[in-house]
């Protein structure tokens, strides 16, 4: 059976997994990346548990900044010590097979365009809303990463003059559309516990996921303009909380959008749940060799 290995690599928890072109997961191995003492570490021990059966290719799915064509992990945030890390070449060089980079953002978008709620589409946006809000873009049946694997960073645009911080940036779409932004708004409490208050008829917090809606309306009202796409595929915060989103949503890009374009564009949530981020690094591998093979 042809099956390919996935690196999922966090600030918290780091996994190998290894899977067939179906999206199903056949093997999964997790590290607390804290009880590794450096990036090689982390690399070394997730391939000694490894399956023996060489795969085709890798895919390793991180957080950003990357260099996704020189194949290196640029300094993550989250992953101190992670500088200038050829990830890549040091996959290749030790397992013989090709190796592929995306962020991830990238990886998700890959993955619900490939197996999850994008698939059939051909122009699709995935939105992480989840600690930080971006984009992964799949245009005209590829990804479309940018010039240097910044495309896509729409929590970073600026929607109002003030309000809470996102991104580095007061009144950005990230400061209303991100778990982060939710707390500010909300004085401290979680997106999940305002999301069980909201349910329960708490009147702020039901305002507070009003004005996040709000804005998510605004930012997708953005895209759609911008972009045209048939479908824009929602993660986190808003799979899991929908139905306080789904109508203020839609009115505002109603409102906002332009009509014809719209009129072809779905918003709906993420599919692949926890799973997503096994099968993004997956789905990184699947999705190199397919590119690799198209410019061949």
């Amino acid at each position: 059976m042809d099956t390919v290995w996935g690196l999922d690599i966090g600030g918290t928890k780091c996994a190998l997994v290894c899977g067939n072109a179906e999206g199903s997961t056949l093997f999964r191995y997790e590290i607390a990346t804290r009880d590794c003492a450096d990036w090689r570490d982390v690399l070394e021990t997730l391939l000694r548990r490894a399956p023996e059966q060489k795969p085709l290719a890798v895919g390793v799915s991180c957080g950003g900044p990357l260099d996704s064509v020189r194949g290196k992990i640029l300094s993550p945030p989250n992953l101190p010590g992670w500088d200038e890390v050829p990830v890549v070449a040091w996959l290749e060089e030790r397992l013989g097979v090709p190796a592929y980079l995306q962020n991830d953002a990238n990886a998700c978008a890959l993955a619900e365009w490939k197996y999850g709620a994008g698939r059939g589409t051909k122009n699709m946006v995935f939105l992480t809303f989840g600690t930080g809000l971006g984009a992964g873009l799949i245009l005209d049946g590829h990804l479309y990463a940018g010039t240097n694997d910044m495309a896509g960073e729409i929590g970073h645009v600026r929607c109002e003059k003030d309000g809470p911080v996102g991104y580095g940036k007061a009144g950005s779409f990230e400061g209303f559309c991100s778990g982060g932004g939710i707390a500010q708004l909300s004085g401290g409490v979680s997106a999940k516990d305002v999301a069980a208050r909201a349910d329960q008829g708490d009147a702020e917090m039901t305002a507070v996921l009003r004005n996040s809606a709000e804005h998510l309306g605004m930012c997708l009202s953005v895209l759609i303009d911008l972009l045209n796409p048939q479908r824009i595929v929602i993660g986190s915060i808003y799979a899991r909380a929908e139905r306080h989103f789904r109508e203020i949503v839609a009115q505002v890009i109603a409102r906002e959008a332009l009509e014809y374009a719209a009129s072809v564009c779905q918003v709906v949530p993420a599919e692949l749940g926890d799973r997503i981020g096994d099968v993004a690094a997956m789905t990184v591998a699947w999705n190199g060799l397919k590119e690799r093979e198209r410019h061949a």
